[in-house]
């Protein structure tokens, strides 16, 4: 393990890491930092396959992605699949920011009633779902 490398004994913390598979990845990369705002902290590349990226989100949290690849281990989902959420405090200028680049929107802005959230849904160029919104789950 080298000295940027955390782990969670080492944190005593848990970290979720959505991870996403793409017949693209370097476009996708592109895609969710245009679009979205995340940034690329990490990229290892063997020619023009992305073998692992992980990009941050700004506010915490993290995702990683990969080009899919030949002989690809079995747990891993086909590309284009899946669905993250993201907890936000301004989805307006979210939105706003992801129509401006092309993003295709699958349920514009909007008030939700019963658990009071503010957000909308999209999918970026391969077909992963991103909804983005003010609820944050039920407290513990």
């Amino acid at each position: 393990m080298t000295e940027t490398t955390t782990s969670a004994a080492a944190t005593g913390t848990v970290i979720v890491w959505p991870t996403l598979v793409y017949r693209d990845a370097a476009a996708a990369i592109d895609f969710l930092e245009r679009a979205f705002g995340f940034e690329t902290v990490a990229r290892h590349t063997d020619g023009d396959i992305v073998a692992h990226a992980e990009l941050a989100w700004p506010a915490g949290g993290a995702i990683m992605l990969g080009s899919v690849r030949e002989g690809m281990a079995l747990e891993c989902q086909p590309p284009g699949v899946g669905s993250v959420y993201i907890v936000v405090p301004e989805p307006d200028a979210l939105y706003a920011r992801a129509k401006a680049v092309g993003a295709n929107i699958t349920r514009e802005l909007r008030d939700e009633s019963g658990y009071e959230s503010r957000g909308f849904t999209c999918r970026d160029p391969e077909g992963v779902y991103w909804s983005f919104g003010t609820y944050g789950g039920e407290s513990r």
